[in-house]
């Protein structure tokens, strides 16, 4: 690490299983105050770092997160972002790609490292995996190389391995080894030592001043496909009054029935102006409109191609999006642009 200057680091916590306590009489998991945390942590002591901490009071279990709460993360980040040299963010695994893929588009001109963490289990267990997941996610957001940051994006370190953020997803709900990144590779691996991956993290080319965008617009929806849906069920999803985006959660490469009855709600839902946005069920590979036929009128319908986005990263744009504009064909074409690495071009 370079040392030449003292720096500081601000962990942010939101709450989430890693500073959760048992309550006695329920004997449920429920969120405490930060200080229970570091009260655990004497390592951190250790540290030639200043560390700052904010906690968001109540905490919020991941399960109850809102577009409201980035918004309100994001201006955190924002108050204390001349103030700090990296940030730390303790969250919930169930929802934390959604989290970190939101405020990847959010922070515009980011050129610091916003490390998200948390544990699958609370710290006070002997077993935690918190307390190896926040002091790595600490060491990685304090690292500097010439003058710079060595990761400034939002990313998310879990179980040794630092991922971009909105390329991330929640696979397992039992093993420390909580996410994946089938479509990018990691940007960081820690065994004994941290190895980089220099050329997988952006690095800004201009140090712009931040950017923070607090306009977000949760009209928006997922629709998975599966054998046998019904039309009805498809028309009531594309015709709801409020919506102006949905997700498509398709087969394989991206493709659905060749029925007409689908394909005969896709094409009006389409012209109707709603913003339709293609992406595979599976967890690796991408979109590849025209592979087979049954992706080829798919796409003839209006359908956007959503190439290798995440699902997470798909719904967290599209809100973005619309919340910058209400021009949809603007809206269109930035989402076959990559706004911050989240999709491969």
């Amino acid at each position: 690490m370079d040392t030449a200057e003292k720096r500081s680091i601000l962990i942010i916590y939101t709450g989430g299983t890693i500073g959760m306590i048992t309550e006695p009489l329920t004997r449920s998991l429920v969120p405490v105050d930060f200080k229970e945390i570091s009260g655990q942590l004497p390592e951190l002591l250790k540290f030639d770092l200043n560390l700052a901490t904010y906690t968001f009071d109540p905490p919020v279990d991941s399960s109850n997160i809102t577009p409201a709460f980035w918004i309100e993360l994001a201006k955190v980040i924002e108050k204390e972002y001349l103030n700090h040299d990296g940030f730390v963010v303790l969250h919930g695994t169930d929802t934390m790609c959604y989290t970190a893929s939101a405020l990847s588009f959010m922070l515009e001109n980011l050129n610091k490292p916003v490390v998200f963490t948390g544990s699958q289990l609370p710290i006070g267990v002997l077993r935690t995996d918190g307390k190896e997941n926040l002091i790595t996610a600490i060491e990685i957001a304090a690292e500097r190389m010439h003058g710079q940051a060595m990761v400034p994006e939002v990313c998310i370190f879990f179980q040794n391995k630092l991922y971009r953020g909105n390329r991330t997803s929640k696979h397992n709900a039992e093993y420390f080894n909580a996410f994946v990144s089938e479509n990018y590779p990691p940007l960081a691996e820690a065994g004994i030592s941290i190895h980089y991956n220099y050329g997988a993290i952006h690095y800004p080319v201009n140090e712009k001043p931040l950017k923070v965008h607090t306009t977000l617009n949760d009209q928006v929806a997922i629709l998975k496909l599966f054998p046998g849906i019904r039309q009805e069920f498809v028309h009531a999803i594309l015709t709801l009054p409020w919506i102006k985006a949905v997700v498509l959660e398709t087969f394989g490469a991206g493709n659905a029935s060749t029925s007409e009855s689908f394909i005969g709600e896709i094409r009006s839902a389409c012209q109707s102006g709603l913003i339709i946005l293609n992406v595979t069920q599976c967890p690796a590979g991408m979109v590849n409109p025209g592979k087979y036929e049954t992706s080829r009128l798919l796409h003839e319908t209006g359908v956007i191609n959503g190439r290798d986005l995440t699902t997470e990263a798909a719904i967290t744009k599209l809100m973005f999006l619309l919340g910058q504009t209400s021009d949809l064909v603007t809206v269109r074409e930035r989402l076959n642009q990559s706004v911050s690495g989240e999709i491969t071009i």
